[in-house]
C-alpha cells in the first residue's frame, strides 16, 4: 500500500472558460492532518468538492488507496472511507445530537421493509449496537450531556463537533474538512483541535483540511499547502509558508508579513 493515501494528479476543473482549478497535483501522506490554506477565489473548495465527488473534473486523476476514483459519487466514496465536512454543518435539525450520529451507518436493517416487518428483533439489535456507538462518539468528543437536545438548537462550534462525530460512525480512513473553525469561538475551537488530534493519533485518521486561521492551522498541520489561481503554490511548514515571498504577495500583496505567532 502506498505511503500517501490521497493522490491528485493534473487536476483541472473549468467553468466556461474559467479555470476554478488548474493542472493541480497534491500527496496526502497517510496519518498526516495536511492543510490547504490561500486567498479567497484560489480554488480550495473546488477541490475539495473534486476530491469529495460533488464536482465533475475536466481533466486530471485522483487516486484514493491506491485506486483510482476520479469522479466517483460521494455516496461509493463514503463507503470507501472517504468523507467530507462542510463549513456550514449540515445537521437534521429536528433530531437530537444522538438521532443524528445513528442516521450516519448506511444499509441499516431498519431500512428494508421486509425485514423491518419480519424481523423486528434484528432490527432491535442493530440498533442498539448502533445507539451505543453513538453514546461512545458523543463522550469522545464531550458532547455527552447534549445527546437528547436537538441538533438545530447546538451553537455553530458545537454543531461542527457533531459533523466531526458524524465521521466517527464509520470507518473512516481520509476526512476532508472545510473551514471547520468558521464561525466558532476559541473554547470550542480548541475542543474541535483537540479532537482532531486525538483522532488522528489514536484512531489513525488522515485528516485534509482547508483553513484561514493560520493559528488552528499551525497547531495541527504539518505539512500546509498554499493554493493560488488554482494551483499549488507552496508546500512545506507553516513557519516555512509565513516566510515565503510568493505565499506573503499572494495573501496581502508584495511588501506585506504574514503574522507569525510562534
Amino acid at each position: 500500500m502506498s505511503k500517501n493515501i490521497l493522490e491528485i494528479n493534473n487536476l483541472s476543473k473549468y467553468f466556461g472558460g474559467l479555470a476554478a482549478v488548474s493542472d493541480c497535483s497534491i500527496k496526502v501522506k497517510r496519518g498526516t492532518i495536511t492543510g490547504i490554506i490561500g486567498p479567497n477565489g484560489s480554488g480550495k473548495t473546488t477541490l475539495f468538492n473534486l476530491i469529495a465527488g460533488n464536482l465533475k473534473s475536466s481533466g486530471g486523476i485522483v487516486t484514493f488507496n491506491d485506486e483510482n476514483i476520479t469522479d466517483m459519487p460521494s455516496y461509493e466514496l463514503f463507503s470507501k472511507g472517504l468523507l467530507r465536512t462542510f463549513q456550514i454543518a449540515h445537521e437534521f435539525s429536528n433530531l437530537s445530537v444522538l438521532e443524528n450520529l445513528m442516521m450516519v451507518p448506511g444499509n441499516q436493517s431498519g431500512e428494508k421493509l421486509m425485514t423491518a416487518l419480519f424481523k423486528p428483533g434484528v432490527v432491535a439489535q442493530e440498533e442498539d449496537r448502533v445507539k451505543e456507538k453513538a453514546k461512545e462518539v458523543v463522550d469522545f468528543l464531550n458532547l455527552g450531556h447534549l445527546s437528547n437536545e436537538l441538533a438545530g438548537n447546538l451553537s455553530g462550534g458545537q454543531k461542527k463537533l457533531l459533523e466531526l462525530g458524524r465521521t466517527m460512525m464509520v470507518d473512516a480512513k481520509l476526512v476532508l474538512l472545510d473551514e471547520v473553525g468558521a464561525g466558532v469561538n476559541r473554547t470550542l475551537l480548541k475542543d474541535l483541535g483537540t479532537a482532531i488530534e486525538k483522532l488522528n493519533k489514536e484512531k489513525g485518521y488522515t485528516f485534509c483540511m482547508i483553513e484561514h486561521d493560520m493559528d488552528f492551522i499551525g497547531r495541527l498541520c504539518d505539512p500546509v499547502i498554499v493554493m493560488a489561481e488554482g494551483s499549488v503554490l507552496f508546500e512545506g511548514s507553516v513557519k516555512e509558508a509565513k516566510k515565503d515571498e510568493k505565499v506573503i504577495e499572494s495573501y496581502l500583496g508584495r511588501g506585506s508579513k504574514l503574522k507569525d505567532t510562534n
